[in-house]
Protein backbone atom coordinates (compact mmCIF):
# COMPACT_ATOMS: atom_id res chain seq x y z
CA UNK A 1 0.00 0.00 0.00
CA UNK A 2 3.02 2.54 0.29
CA UNK A 3 3.10 2.59 -3.17
CA UNK A 4 0.09 4.00 -3.81
CA UNK A 5 0.99 7.51 -3.16
CA UNK A 6 2.94 7.39 -6.42
CA UNK A 7 0.46 7.48 -8.88
CA UNK A 8 -2.98 8.69 -8.56
CA UNK A 9 -6.34 8.21 -9.69
CA UNK A 10 -7.61 10.68 -12.42
CA UNK A 11 -11.22 10.40 -10.51
CA UNK A 12 -9.69 13.65 -9.11
CA UNK A 13 -7.49 14.99 -12.03
CA UNK A 14 -9.13 15.14 -15.68
CA UNK A 15 -11.16 18.06 -17.54
CA UNK A 16 -12.72 16.66 -20.26
CA UNK A 17 -12.87 18.40 -23.76
CA UNK A 18 -14.60 21.22 -24.24
CA UNK A 19 -15.20 20.16 -27.51
CA UNK A 20 -14.37 21.43 -31.22
CA UNK A 21 -15.52 20.71 -34.83
CA UNK A 22 -12.55 19.78 -37.20
CA UNK A 23 -12.39 18.76 -40.81
CA UNK A 24 -9.79 16.27 -42.36
CA UNK A 25 -6.87 17.52 -43.62
CA UNK A 26 -4.68 14.84 -44.00
CA UNK A 27 -5.39 10.67 -44.49
CA UNK A 28 -3.00 8.01 -44.63
CA UNK A 29 -4.56 4.91 -45.68
CA UNK A 30 -4.63 1.65 -48.01
CA UNK A 31 -2.34 1.41 -50.53
CA UNK A 32 -0.79 4.76 -50.51
CA UNK A 33 -0.01 4.76 -46.92
CA UNK A 34 3.37 4.85 -46.40
CA UNK A 35 3.14 7.72 -48.93
CA UNK A 36 3.74 10.64 -46.53
CA UNK A 37 6.46 9.22 -44.10
CA UNK A 38 9.95 8.88 -44.42
CA UNK A 39 11.99 6.26 -42.69
CA UNK A 40 14.67 6.69 -40.49
CA UNK A 41 17.37 4.28 -42.24
CA UNK A 42 19.92 4.48 -39.53
CA UNK A 43 20.44 2.13 -36.30
CA UNK A 44 19.00 3.33 -33.30
CA UNK A 45 21.09 6.45 -32.42
CA UNK A 46 18.06 7.72 -30.07
CA UNK A 47 17.09 5.54 -27.39
CA UNK A 48 20.30 2.86 -27.53
CA UNK A 49 18.10 0.02 -28.79
CA UNK A 50 19.26 -3.09 -30.21
CA UNK A 51 17.77 -2.26 -33.61
CA UNK A 52 18.10 -1.03 -36.75
CA UNK A 53 15.69 0.78 -38.13
CA UNK A 54 15.75 0.15 -42.29
CA UNK A 55 15.33 1.88 -45.23
CA UNK A 56 12.14 2.67 -47.13
CA UNK A 57 13.89 0.23 -49.68
CA UNK A 58 14.63 -2.49 -47.53
CA UNK A 59 11.52 -2.22 -45.20
CA UNK A 60 9.51 -3.12 -48.64
CA UNK A 61 12.11 -5.79 -50.11
CA UNK A 62 12.08 -7.71 -46.45
CA UNK A 63 8.36 -6.71 -46.02
CA UNK A 64 8.89 -5.06 -42.68
CA UNK A 65 6.49 -2.43 -43.99
CA UNK A 66 3.95 -3.03 -46.73
CA UNK A 67 -0.38 -2.67 -47.42
CA UNK A 68 -1.34 -5.97 -46.73
CA UNK A 69 -3.50 -6.71 -49.76
CA UNK A 70 -5.89 -8.92 -48.14
CA UNK A 71 -7.25 -6.08 -45.36
CA UNK A 72 -5.54 -3.06 -47.42
CA UNK A 73 -3.78 -2.18 -43.92
CA UNK A 74 -0.69 -1.36 -43.12
CA UNK A 75 1.86 -3.40 -41.43
CA UNK A 76 4.86 -1.84 -39.61
CA UNK A 77 7.06 -4.98 -38.04
CA UNK A 78 10.07 -6.08 -36.19
CA UNK A 79 12.24 -8.86 -38.37
CA UNK A 80 10.67 -12.27 -37.35
CA UNK A 81 12.57 -14.47 -40.04
CA UNK A 82 16.54 -13.84 -39.01
CA UNK A 83 18.88 -15.35 -37.09
CA UNK A 84 21.13 -12.13 -35.74
CA UNK A 85 24.79 -12.47 -35.09
CA UNK A 86 25.85 -11.66 -31.32
CA UNK A 87 27.07 -8.12 -31.32
CA UNK A 88 25.02 -7.39 -33.97
CA UNK A 89 21.08 -5.54 -34.16
CA UNK A 90 17.68 -6.60 -35.33
CA UNK A 91 16.26 -4.68 -38.44
CA UNK A 92 12.61 -2.74 -37.27
CA UNK A 93 11.11 -0.04 -38.59
CA UNK A 94 10.77 3.75 -37.66
CA UNK A 95 8.54 6.15 -39.93
CA UNK A 96 7.67 10.08 -39.13
CA UNK A 97 5.45 12.29 -41.47
CA UNK A 98 6.62 14.31 -44.04
CA UNK A 99 4.02 16.90 -42.83
CA UNK A 100 3.49 18.43 -39.59
CA UNK A 101 0.50 19.57 -37.29
CA UNK A 102 -0.24 22.36 -35.32
CA UNK A 103 -2.25 23.67 -32.51
CA UNK A 104 -5.65 22.81 -33.89
CA UNK A 105 -5.34 19.60 -34.70
CA UNK A 106 -6.61 16.06 -34.15
CA UNK A 107 -5.00 12.88 -35.36
CA UNK A 108 -7.10 9.52 -35.68
CA UNK A 109 -5.08 6.02 -35.33
CA UNK A 110 -7.32 2.89 -36.05
CA UNK A 111 -5.12 -0.09 -34.97
CA UNK A 112 -5.98 -3.82 -35.67
CA UNK A 113 -2.77 -4.67 -33.72
CA UNK A 114 0.16 -3.09 -31.43
CA UNK A 115 3.40 -4.66 -31.01
CA UNK A 116 4.36 -6.85 -27.79
CA UNK A 117 6.31 -9.04 -26.68
CA UNK A 118 9.73 -9.44 -24.34
CA UNK A 119 12.31 -6.89 -25.39
CA UNK A 120 9.65 -4.92 -27.73
CA UNK A 121 9.34 -1.41 -27.33
CA UNK A 122 6.62 0.11 -29.13
CA UNK A 123 5.07 3.70 -29.89
CA UNK A 124 2.99 6.35 -31.96
CA UNK A 125 3.43 9.63 -30.53
CA UNK A 126 3.90 13.36 -31.80
CA UNK A 127 7.15 15.23 -31.56
CA UNK A 128 8.16 18.64 -32.67
CA UNK A 129 11.74 18.59 -35.05
CA UNK A 130 13.94 20.07 -32.50
CA UNK A 131 12.70 18.39 -29.68
CA UNK A 132 12.72 19.15 -26.61
CA UNK A 133 12.05 22.70 -27.76
CA UNK A 134 8.47 22.24 -29.00
CA UNK A 135 7.50 18.91 -27.00
CA UNK A 136 6.32 15.70 -27.44
CA UNK A 137 3.15 13.82 -26.94
CA UNK A 138 2.71 10.04 -26.44
CA UNK A 139 -0.53 8.57 -27.78
CA UNK A 140 0.26 4.94 -27.30
CA UNK A 141 3.49 3.47 -25.70
CA UNK A 142 4.84 0.18 -23.77
CA UNK A 143 7.12 -2.24 -22.99
CA UNK A 144 7.84 -6.15 -22.99
CA UNK A 145 4.75 -7.86 -21.21
CA UNK A 146 2.80 -4.85 -20.04
CA UNK A 147 -1.01 -5.05 -20.31
CA UNK A 148 -1.57 -1.59 -20.30
CA UNK A 149 -0.85 1.56 -22.70
CA UNK A 150 0.55 4.75 -21.25
CA UNK A 151 0.19 8.54 -22.36
CA UNK A 152 2.67 11.32 -21.91
CA UNK A 153 3.79 14.54 -22.51
CA UNK A 154 7.86 15.62 -22.16
CA UNK A 155 8.08 19.31 -22.66
CA UNK A 156 10.40 22.42 -21.84
CA UNK A 157 10.34 23.47 -18.34
CA UNK A 158 7.07 24.81 -16.51
CA UNK A 159 4.63 22.45 -18.30
CA UNK A 160 2.06 20.73 -15.45
CA UNK A 161 -0.35 17.53 -15.65
CA UNK A 162 -2.70 20.70 -13.59
CA UNK A 163 -4.96 18.57 -10.83
CA UNK A 164 -7.34 21.73 -9.53
CA UNK A 165 -10.63 20.94 -8.48
CA UNK A 166 -12.13 23.50 -10.97
CA UNK A 167 -11.35 20.64 -13.85
CA UNK A 168 -12.44 17.25 -12.32
CA UNK A 169 -14.36 14.14 -13.83
CA UNK A 170 -14.65 11.24 -12.96
CA UNK A 171 -12.48 8.00 -14.48
CA UNK A 172 -10.46 5.03 -13.82
CA UNK A 173 -7.55 6.38 -15.61
CA UNK A 174 -4.32 6.73 -13.06
CA UNK A 175 -1.80 9.62 -12.87
CA UNK A 176 2.04 7.94 -12.75
CA UNK A 177 3.54 11.75 -12.42
CA UNK A 178 2.89 15.67 -12.94
CA UNK A 179 5.96 17.16 -14.11
CA UNK A 180 6.20 17.06 -17.69
CA UNK A 181 9.78 18.95 -17.80
CA UNK A 182 12.25 16.35 -20.03
CA UNK A 183 15.14 17.89 -17.86
CA UNK A 184 13.64 16.74 -15.02
CA UNK A 185 13.69 13.33 -13.55
CA UNK A 186 15.68 11.31 -15.98
CA UNK A 187 12.77 12.66 -18.87
CA UNK A 188 9.74 10.80 -17.02
CA UNK A 189 7.44 13.30 -18.18
CA UNK A 190 3.86 13.49 -17.23
CA UNK A 191 2.40 10.52 -17.54
CA UNK A 192 -1.25 8.75 -17.30
CA UNK A 193 -1.83 5.08 -17.41
CA UNK A 194 -5.17 3.69 -18.91
CA UNK A 195 -6.63 1.01 -16.44
CA UNK A 196 -7.97 -1.14 -19.26
CA UNK A 197 -6.15 -4.29 -20.45
CA UNK A 198 -7.73 -3.89 -24.20
CA UNK A 199 -5.38 -0.46 -24.07
CA UNK A 200 -2.40 -2.43 -25.35
CA UNK A 201 -1.12 -6.11 -25.98
CA UNK A 202 -2.20 -9.32 -26.58
CA UNK A 203 -5.98 -8.35 -25.21
CA UNK A 204 -5.85 -5.62 -27.46
CA UNK A 205 -5.16 -7.62 -30.54
CA UNK A 206 -7.30 -10.30 -29.14
CA UNK A 207 -10.52 -7.66 -29.15
CA UNK A 208 -9.95 -6.25 -32.41
CA UNK A 209 -7.53 -3.66 -31.40
CA UNK A 210 -9.50 -0.09 -31.49
CA UNK A 211 -9.16 3.53 -32.01
CA UNK A 212 -6.35 6.06 -30.69
CA UNK A 213 -7.78 9.91 -30.95
CA UNK A 214 -5.42 12.78 -30.08
CA UNK A 215 -5.91 16.01 -29.94
CA UNK A 216 -3.76 18.82 -29.67
CA UNK A 217 -5.59 22.09 -28.77
CA UNK A 218 -5.61 25.65 -27.04
CA UNK A 219 -7.55 24.10 -24.07
CA UNK A 220 -5.18 21.45 -23.81
CA UNK A 221 -4.08 17.90 -24.87
CA UNK A 222 -6.51 15.02 -24.96
CA UNK A 223 -5.80 11.53 -25.48
CA UNK A 224 -9.29 9.23 -26.09
CA UNK A 225 -8.38 5.24 -26.59
CA UNK A 226 -11.92 2.83 -27.67
CA UNK A 227 -11.80 -0.37 -28.26
CA UNK A 228 -13.47 -1.97 -31.17
CA UNK A 229 -16.43 -2.62 -30.13
CA UNK A 230 -17.25 0.69 -28.55
CA UNK A 231 -15.63 2.93 -31.26
CA UNK A 232 -18.18 5.92 -31.46
CA UNK A 233 -20.13 6.16 -35.16
CA UNK A 234 -18.43 9.41 -36.08
CA UNK A 235 -15.46 7.68 -35.89
CA UNK A 236 -16.03 4.53 -37.69
CA UNK A 237 -17.75 6.24 -40.27
CA UNK A 238 -14.62 7.48 -41.19
CA UNK A 239 -16.39 11.07 -41.73
CA UNK A 240 -15.06 13.88 -43.04
CA UNK A 241 -14.92 15.85 -39.81
CA UNK A 242 -15.19 14.98 -36.01
CA UNK A 243 -16.64 16.39 -32.95
CA UNK A 244 -14.77 16.06 -30.04
CA UNK A 245 -17.42 16.68 -27.81
CA UNK A 246 -19.08 14.01 -29.08
CA UNK A 247 -16.24 11.55 -27.96
CA UNK A 248 -16.83 12.04 -23.92
CA UNK A 249 -14.33 12.30 -21.20
CA UNK A 250 -10.61 11.36 -22.48
CA UNK A 251 -8.80 8.67 -20.70
CA UNK A 252 -5.48 11.72 -20.06
CA UNK A 253 -6.52 15.27 -20.48
CA UNK A 254 -3.71 17.36 -20.15
CA UNK A 255 -4.95 21.20 -19.62
CA UNK A 256 -3.76 24.05 -20.46
CA UNK A 257 -3.77 27.83 -18.46
CA UNK A 258 -2.28 28.74 -15.45
CA UNK A 259 -0.32 26.10 -13.07
CA UNK A 260 -0.62 23.76 -16.51
CA UNK A 261 1.09 23.42 -19.31
CA UNK A 262 0.59 26.26 -21.56
CA UNK A 263 0.09 24.46 -25.42
CA UNK A 264 0.81 27.76 -27.57
CA UNK A 265 4.32 27.68 -25.26
CA UNK A 266 5.23 24.55 -25.23
CA UNK A 267 4.20 22.87 -28.79
CA UNK A 268 5.09 23.32 -32.10
CA UNK A 269 3.61 21.85 -34.86
CA UNK A 270 4.29 17.72 -35.41
CA UNK A 271 5.33 15.14 -36.92
CA UNK A 272 3.68 12.30 -35.87
CA UNK A 273 6.08 8.96 -35.14
CA UNK A 274 5.09 5.31 -35.40
CA UNK A 275 8.67 3.11 -34.14
CA UNK A 276 9.47 -0.14 -32.83
CA UNK A 277 12.58 -0.71 -30.91
CA UNK A 278 13.94 -3.69 -28.91
CA UNK A 279 15.43 -3.29 -25.15
CA UNK A 280 16.88 0.19 -25.13
CA UNK A 281 16.85 2.64 -22.47
CA UNK A 282 13.19 1.43 -21.18
CA UNK A 283 11.96 -2.22 -22.32
CA UNK A 284 16.06 -3.12 -22.05
CA UNK A 285 16.36 -1.18 -17.98
CA UNK A 286 17.07 -4.23 -16.15
CA UNK A 287 14.16 -3.19 -13.45
CA UNK A 288 11.62 -2.63 -16.38
CA UNK A 289 12.31 -5.79 -18.52
CA UNK A 290 12.27 -8.45 -15.16
CA UNK A 291 9.24 -7.13 -14.20
CA UNK A 292 7.58 -8.94 -17.15
CA UNK A 293 10.22 -11.21 -18.54
CA UNK A 294 12.60 -13.89 -17.70
CA UNK A 295 16.05 -13.81 -18.62
CA UNK A 296 17.96 -11.14 -20.51
CA UNK A 297 16.89 -8.76 -22.81
CA UNK A 298 19.66 -8.86 -25.67
CA UNK A 299 20.91 -12.42 -25.64
CA UNK A 300 17.64 -14.15 -25.17
CA UNK A 301 15.56 -12.34 -27.24
CA UNK A 302 17.66 -10.00 -29.66
CA UNK A 303 19.69 -12.69 -30.91
CA UNK A 304 17.68 -15.95 -29.69
CA UNK A 305 14.55 -17.44 -31.59
CA UNK A 306 13.50 -14.71 -34.26
CA UNK A 307 9.65 -16.21 -34.09
CA UNK A 308 9.72 -14.40 -30.27
CA UNK A 309 8.86 -11.59 -32.68
CA UNK A 310 6.12 -13.02 -34.58
CA UNK A 311 3.71 -10.16 -32.49
CA UNK A 312 5.65 -7.31 -33.12
CA UNK A 313 4.15 -5.26 -35.32
CA UNK A 314 1.57 -2.60 -35.73
CA UNK A 315 -1.17 -3.49 -38.07
CA UNK A 316 -3.04 -0.13 -38.61
CA UNK A 317 -6.23 0.52 -40.58
CA UNK A 318 -5.69 4.41 -41.39
CA UNK A 319 -4.38 7.60 -39.66
CA UNK A 320 -6.34 10.65 -40.64
CA UNK A 321 -5.49 14.14 -39.61
CA UNK A 322 -7.98 16.66 -38.62
CA UNK A 323 -7.52 20.32 -38.55
CA UNK A 324 -10.06 23.46 -36.71
CA UNK A 325 -12.31 25.15 -38.84
CA UNK A 326 -10.43 28.57 -40.47
CA UNK A 327 -6.96 27.29 -39.44
CA UNK A 328 -3.97 26.44 -41.58
CA UNK A 329 -2.57 23.64 -39.43
CA UNK A 330 -0.69 21.79 -41.76
CA UNK A 331 3.07 22.54 -42.08
CA UNK A 332 4.34 20.50 -45.70
CA UNK A 333 7.93 20.75 -45.14
CA UNK A 334 8.07 17.88 -47.80
CA UNK A 335 10.90 15.50 -45.86
CA UNK A 336 10.47 14.59 -42.18
CA UNK A 337 13.39 15.40 -39.94
CA UNK A 338 15.64 12.38 -39.03
CA UNK A 339 18.17 14.43 -37.12
CA UNK A 340 18.97 13.13 -33.56
CA UNK A 341 16.84 16.06 -32.15
CA UNK A 342 13.63 14.33 -33.55
CA UNK A 343 13.09 11.69 -31.48
CA UNK A 344 11.61 10.24 -28.13
CA UNK A 345 13.81 10.29 -25.97
CA UNK A 346 12.15 8.52 -22.55
CA UNK A 347 13.65 8.16 -19.65
CA UNK A 348 10.65 6.35 -19.42
CA UNK A 349 11.73 3.73 -16.46
CA UNK A 350 9.93 5.33 -13.48
CA UNK A 351 6.42 5.01 -14.90
CA UNK A 352 5.90 1.79 -15.74
CA UNK A 353 8.49 0.94 -12.72
CA UNK A 354 6.06 2.69 -10.50
CA UNK A 355 2.70 1.28 -12.05
CA UNK A 356 3.92 -2.47 -11.87
CA UNK A 357 4.80 -2.12 -8.17
CA UNK A 358 0.96 -0.95 -8.08
CA UNK A 359 -0.37 -3.32 -10.17
CA UNK A 360 1.35 -5.66 -7.85
CA UNK A 361 -0.23 -4.44 -4.84
CA UNK A 362 -3.81 -4.05 -6.16
CA UNK A 363 -3.72 -7.43 -7.80
CA UNK A 364 -3.83 -6.03 -11.26
CA UNK A 365 -1.08 -8.19 -12.81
Amino acid sequence: MKFASAVLYLGSALCASAGTTYKMVQEYEGQTFFDGWDFYGNFDNLTHGDAIFVSASEASTSSLAYVNPSTNRAIIKVDNTTQVPFNEKRNTVRITTKDRYAVGSVWVADMYHVPYGCSVWPAFWASAPNWPAGGEIDTFEGVNQVTRNQMALHTTPGCTLRQDKSSLTQTSSLINSTNCDSAANENEGCVVTDPSTQSYGEVFANSGGGVFVTELAESGVSIWFFPRDVVPDSISSNGSSIDTSTLGTPVANFPSGPGGCDVNQHFEPQNLIFGITLCGDFAGAPNVFSETCSGKCYNDYVIGDPSVYNNAYFDVASVRVYGQSGKDVVVRTGAASNSAASHKRDGGVLPLVVFALVSFVFGWM
